[in-house]
């Protein structure tokens, strides 16, 4: 039977596992309540430095540069990556049982003892500068990251985690070290563990390893997270059109959803799959097999620690773009009013089952569960009672939700391409659909 490990460190670090017998491999994530809505934007000039202190952590340490850190992981056939979102950074690692140790000190020197050399800082601010023009001129990119500032307009969750041009270039050595103080403390962190390990010897690697004298001695770490959202940050506009020379239009639509813990979470797992969540949904089977005028389009939920939004999406050529938001205003107003059947609950159900115990077949897949709900202080749920979440559904529990979710007098649209001939026609649109 699996075993779920929990515990603090005198320090603050809470430390988490899952001992998965049969497997041969580990994966550990160190994951870090920093992200871009814990960013001073203004009076700190800090938008975007969640991420690029995630950048500058592989540059290396006192005791590895660069080349050694990868090689170190190479060498022992691991793989090692980070990624940072609006909520939080993770660092995480996967290895062979044996060699746990060796990546939980490479994964501690990498987080605790980062040099932040500023030839480094410099070369990096160039390769940030570049993500975030390749983040430009990917299309269905920057409308997804358009909606989730139109629809968060006016809070911290508005913030790209990217930052800009402009304030990545002012990045100084000494606000990435104070802004590590302030996050990067042991009472943020949690050290989330599955696979083939044995707890104790695992907690003994974690405690001699994470050191934070280092990353304490950039500041107090006192100063306040993040500038609170000025009124109406945006917060009036509702449909956003955004000129950019391509192929295609693409359409993202934004309503109501619901927060990470929820009661509706559910219900609208299912509501994403009925809509837009598979093959044989409406917004697929409607747009691209009916009518055939787009090739992506699909629909999906987003959730934050206090609220959340559910994305409709397709992208089609200019001289179709006005009739495909008709589409999809069409078929989602249809739901509303209808709502999902029992056969589309039923098919539902089964696909989030199988989609749910194939992605349980990594340990990947269990410590990133483990590390979320440990650092957002949610409850973590065996898959088990996953399991039972999906099959207790119901009809009626879709049907609950969707005065809210298809609440189309809070709808927020976004459209990048060339929509300068069609933007006033789409908005005329958007506009009724908008006001019942």
């Amino acid at each position: 039977m699996d075993l779920i490990y929990r515990e603090t460190l005198p320090n603050g670090l809470r430390i988490v596992g899952e001992r998965m017998e049969n497997y041969r491999s580990v994966s550990v994530g160190c994951w870090v309540k920093a992200g871009s809505v814990y960013e001073n934007t203004v009076s700190g000039g800090e938008s975007g430095v969640s991420h690029f202190i995630e950048h500058m952590l592989f540059k290396g340490t006192e005791r590895r540069d660069a080349g050694m850190i990868a090689e170190e992981i190479d060498a022992i056939g691991g793989n090692l990556n980070a990624f940072t979102s609006k909520e939080c950074t993770c660092f995480y690692v996967k290895v062979i049982d044996e060699n746990l140790p060796a990546a939980v000190d490479l994964l501690a020197d990498l987080v605790c003892n980062s040099k932040l050399d500023e030839d480094d800082i410099g070369r990096e601010k160039g390769v940030v500068i570049e993500e975030i023009a390749m983040n430009e001129d990917s299309p269905e990119d920057l409308v997804h990251e358009s909606l989730c500032s139109l629809y968060n307009a006016g809070t911290p969750l508005a913030r790209p985690v990217l930052g800009t041009e402009e304030s990545v270039g002012a990045f100084r050595r000494e606000m990435l070290r104070g802004y590590m103080a302030r996050r990067y403390r042991p009472e943020n962190m949690v050290l989330a563990a599955a696979g083939n390990f044995d707890p104790a010897a695992f907690r003994d690697a974690v405690e001699s390893a994470f050191c934070f004298g280092n990353i304490l001695s950039g500041g107090a770490g006192t100063a306040e997270d993040a500038d609170p959202a000025g009124p109406g940050e945006g917060a009036a506009e509702r449909f956003r059109f955004i000129e950019k020379d391509v192929e295609q239009v693409h359409i993202a639509l934004g309503f109501p959803g619901f927060a990470r813990e929820e009661k509706g979470q559910y219900p609208l797992y299912m509501l994403n799959n009925a809509v837009g969540g598979c093959m044989s949904s409406r917004l697929f089977q409607s747009i691209r097999e009916r009518n055939g005028m787009a090739y992506s389009v699909y629909s999906a939920p987003t959730f934050f620690t206090d609220s959340g939004y559910f994305t409709v999406y397709a992208g089609s050529g200019e001289k179709q773009a006005v009739q495909v938001l008709e589409l999809m205003l069409r078929e989602y107003r249809k739901v509303k009013d209808e709502g999902i059947t029992a056969e589309e609950i039923g098919r539902s159900k089964r696909q989030m089952r199988t989609s749910f115990l194939l992605g349980r077949e990594s340990t990947s897949a269990h410590s990133s569960d483990l590390g979320r709900s440990e650092l957002f202080g949610t409850r973590f749920l065996t898959d088990e009672e996953i399991l039972a979440r999906i099959d207790g559904v119901t009809q009626e529990d879709v049907a609950a939700i969707l005065p809210r979710v298809c609440d189309f007098s809070a709808m927020k649209a976004v459209c990048v391409g060339r929509v300068g001939k069609i933007a006033k026609k789409m908005k005329e649109i958007l506009a009724e659909q908008g006001r019942n």
